[in-house]
């Protein structure tokens, strides 16, 4: 007679902290992984991005050359360049190994809240309070965007790209995601500010977080609401969200010290996951594993599933 096969163990969530980056660097603004996991960027209040590695608590280089703090910050596919966009206005492409500034590009008329660069790294795009995306070229000398996407009727807060598609989320309530193949434009009315917006790693879905404390998972292609995730508390800020490495999480920062975890599809709580004390001003999911980055006041924290062994012990 045959057994029942076991039930599938349910993936693991980061919930063991296995370092703290004291980052030096006043608050920390955004903390970001870079492409492979193996890396990641943090902004700081003091102008600065700081580049690590997350799980030896080491620092690898402090890049300066912001006026005013760094908001946000992003990584090329082949790790040899870094974008940044911050208080100053300005967007910022920058030389990783020589910790340089490249370029300097200007124009916004706000504080620029969100960068991204496309797939090739040959485009930044940057989204600003003064409700535009402007996309500039990272090889010519030009001084002015290459395009300006200027549909929002308020701030820019959050902005993702794949490879033929812009996800942008705004404070008017509205995504929109301009599909590039087609020349198309969507527009999804959510109703509250948004404070963030993601593609899931399947393509299929936008999850949404906003201003009345919801996250709200979308069909990228019909606007359908699959499903809402509440619990966590995001009123005031722009806190970030995303999916976990396989999909299978709804992941928020929060406002109460917490990084909130749903089931995507039950919609349940997970895991209500304790910070520190203030709000969770950013999180960042490894790309292939159940790590995550969080980021209180000044510092960052790097979290591993319970079954994780650091090498050399924990931090």
């Amino acid at each position: 007679m045959a057994f029942p096969a076991p039930k599938p163990r349910g993936p693991e969530l980061p919930q063991k902290r296995v370092k703290t980056l004291d980052c030096g660097q006043g608050a920390v603004r955004a903390v970001r992984f870079n492409v492979d996991g193996n890396y990641c960027l943090t902004c700081g209040s003091d102008k600065t991005l700081k580049l690590w590695n997350p799980l030896r608590g080491t620092l690898l280089r402090t890049y300066s050359g912001h006026g005013y703090e760094v908001l946000d910050a992003a990584g090329s596919f082949d790790n040899s360049s870094l974008c940044s966009g911050g208080g100053d206005k300005a967007v910022v492409l920058w030389d990783v190994a020589s910790g340089q500034v490249v370029r300097k590009f200007r124009g916004h008329a706000g504080k620029v809240n969100t960068v991204q660069f496309n797939e090739e790294a040959t485009v930044i795009l940057s989204g600003s309070i003064d409700s535009s995306i402007r996309c500039w070229d990272c090889r010519s000398r030009r001084p002015e965007p290459v395009q300006t996407l200027d549909e929002a009727r308020d701030g820019i807060s959050s902005v993702k790209v794949s490879d033929h598609e812009i996800l942008a989320g705004s404070v008017d309530g509205r995504v929109r995601r301009y599909d590039l193949r087609m020349g198309q434009l969507f527009s999804d009315y959510v109703g509250s500010p948004i404070t963030c917006t993601c593609f899931s790693r399947d393509g299929q879905c936008t999850l949404v977080s906003s201003l009345d404390s919801t996250l709200r998972l979308l069909d990228k292609d019909t606007g359908e609401l699959l499903g809402e995730y509440t619990g966590h508390k995001n009123q005031e800020y722009k806190l970030d969200c995303c999916l976990s490495e396989h999909d299978t999480h709804v992941v928020s920062c929060s406002e109460d010290g917490k990084v909130y975890f749903w089931d995507l599809v039950e919609g349940a709580l997970a895991l209500a996951l304790p910070v520190g004390p203030g709000v969770v001003q950013s999180l960042s999911y490894h790309p292939l594993e159940p790590c995550l980055l969080t980021a209180v006041g000044g510092s960052v924290q790097c979290w591993r599933e319970e079954a994780y062994e650091a090498e050399g012990g924990t931090g």
